[in-house]
């Protein structure tokens, strides 16, 4: 796509803190960090979201996203590392080719809310996971 800005990074046309690349994904610090060292994970052609990924560029996607993760926490001696990968305006994705975010953490920066836990009886996890498998 010709106007999307992830595309336009991996054209060369626009800078970026480059970390990482293969044939199938780029890594680079987001310039919009929430700590630094706050990079991300695209797939090299123009996929809108995980929905679209075929197997190998889940894979590679998920490949280069744990390097990067590694990398995250030696450079940065962070407590921990989040990833975090959203799909359709409902689920909050914001730039519409698909990435994943490598976020470091540290304890107590409350960086990302948690949603209320709810605990569905054996039935209701049963029946879910029953349609779940026919969705597969």
């Amino acid at each position: 796509m010709d106007d999307c800005i992830f595309c336009r990074l991996v054209r060369g046309e626009l800078p970026i803190s480059k970390i990482d690349e293969d044939e199938h994904t780029l890594s680079f610090l987001n310039i919009m960090a929430a700590h630094p060292g706050h990079g991300l994970v695209i797939v090299k052609p123009h996929v809108e979201n995980i929905y679209g990924l075929d197997d190998t560029l889940a894979a590679a996607a998920f490949q280069a996203t744990t390097r990067l993760a590694r990398a995250v926490k030696a450079a940065t001696g962070c407590d921990g590392v989040t990833l975090f990968q959203a799909n359709e305006v409902a689920g909050g994705q914001t730039v519409f080719h698909f990435h994943i975010h490598v976020l470091p953490r540290y304890k107590g920066d409350e960086l990302l809310p948690f949603w209320p836990a709810t605990a569905p009886n054996r039935e209701a996890l049963d029946a879910m996971a029953a349609r779940l498998r026919d969705a597969l």
